[in-house]
């Protein structure tokens, strides 16, 4: 008789499945908007970003990440951030580059500034 192994499930980049349904659905729907987006937009991101709780898993920070904009979304980009930061690890280990989104070289510095990672 064999015995069936059962390994743990590992999340890729492409695959969300692992991500809590709050998150799936702020990530769905991409990038924060910028200053000019209506109140109703915004407002309805920050209410998709308020229903995610902390702490984040590595998988959704690294999602996360993928939804800072092109300003800071009247502070809301600010609270993107720390929630992203609570994830169990630096999510960006290197220098994103001079020409990287500000709220990702903001991440990255941070964790430079905090310890967990070296300049790179």
């Amino acid at each position: 008789m064999t015995s069936k192994v059962s390994l743990p499930m590992v999340a890729t980049a492409a695959d969300h499945s692992l991500m809590r349904p709050e998150v799936q659905t702020f990530v769905a729907d991409g990038p924060l908007p910028d200053w000019d987006a209506s109140e109703e937009e915004i407002d309805s991101r920050v209410q998709q970003l308020d229903a995610i709780s902390a702490p984040v898993t590595e998988e959704e920070a690294q999602a996360l990440v993928s939804c800072f904009g092109p300003d800071d979304c009247y502070g809301v980009a600010w609270t993107l951030l720390h929630l992203i930061e609570t994830g169990p690890d630096p999510v960006l280990t290197t220098d994103p580059g001079p020409k990287a989104n500000e709220w990702h070289q903001r991440l990255h510095d941070r964790a430079v500034f905090a310890g967990l990672i070296s300049r790179s």
